[in-house]
């Protein structure tokens, strides 16, 4: 959709110079979810099972490594040849990014030394590259000059990154019955968030020590468990803190929104798009 809203915005109303983007971006985005299904051993995607588990893992990974060649085959079905070349670029770039982020995320799962700059990078390559990469390829396959996609990249990859720190604190300080989710999801998988990485460098050294045993267990029942930690992230202001982060981030994506050209109309909806995910 967002690579949709970028094309118009600089003139693709019937959006043909744009489908092929879109649906390139679309067919690697569950070629990605399909492995990281695999890797997280996940049962169910979208009230489904998920590939791996109706058939197999040999079945799931030769499903994804298909669909990422098929992402390729829709690029290359754009109307406008001369700009593939730009477009491969941005798509390959975005592409790896994912990649190695998904590996980040991996990695950290064992790592009890990682720091808040390599959890925002992770984030922004997990995450938040695609979304900047949609609108990137969206305006170029509809003309936009580089400077202006790349003003459209750097709107999505920083709303990314105040989408995923949005997720991060409403996974521990949200509502249930408003996210959908189970509170305190990432408390009870020791996942290292910004919000405990953030926790840990306010905390006293009591404070450490208690956080950082907690994250050590896994308990039957983690009731406690999620009670506890979240009282000790609230004690040193983590709602705050990541509200802080959250909102620069998107002060600075929305100043390079404004800065790119196109309809100004197109910009209220990207607007709009944003603020709905920051506001669930």
């Amino acid at each position: 959709v967002v690579a949709l809203l970028a094309a118009r915005m600089f003139g693709d109303d019937d959006l043909s110079k744009s489908m092929p983007v879109a649906l390139a971006v679309e067919v690697f985005h569950n070629f990605t979810l399909l492995h990281d299904d695999i890797m997280d051993d996940s049962p169910i995607r979208r009230g489904q099972a998920t590939v791996h588990e109706k058939w197999d893992v040999n079945t799931g990974i030769l499903s994804g490594d298909l669909m990422l060649i098929q992402a390729y085959q829709h690029l290359c079905e754009v109307p406008n040849k001369s700009t593939l070349p730009a477009l491969l670029c941005t798509f390959n770039r975005v592409a790896i990014g994912v990649c190695e982020g998904q590996q980040y995320d991996v990695d950290f799962e064992v790592r009890d030394d990682v720091t808040i700059d390599e959890y925002l990078k992770m984030i922004e390559l997990k995450t938040a590259v695609l979304l900047g990469g949609a609108l990137e390829m969206g305006a170029l396959s509809a003309g936009a000059s580089q400077d202006d996609a790349d003003h459209l990249y750097a709107f999505g990859r920083l709303t990314g990154l105040a989408f995923q720190l949005q997720d991060d604190l409403l996974d521990t300080f949200g509502d249930s019955a408003s996210t959908g989710k189970l509170q305190g999801n990432d408390i009870i998988r020791n996942k290292k968030t910004f919000l405990f990485l953030k926790a840990i460098e306010l905390l006293g050294p009591e404070g450490r020590e208690e956080l950082n045993r907690l994250f050590s267990d896994s308990p039957a029942d983690p009731t406690d468990k999620v009670v506890r930690v979240t009282e000790l992230m609230a004690s040193v202001g983590i709602p705050q803190e990541v509200a802080q982060l959250r909102d620069a981030f998107q002060a600075e994506a929305y100043a390079h929104l404004e800065a790119a050209g196109g309809s100004a109309e197109v910009k209220v909806v990207l607007r709009a798009l944003a603020e709905g995910l920051l506001q669930r």
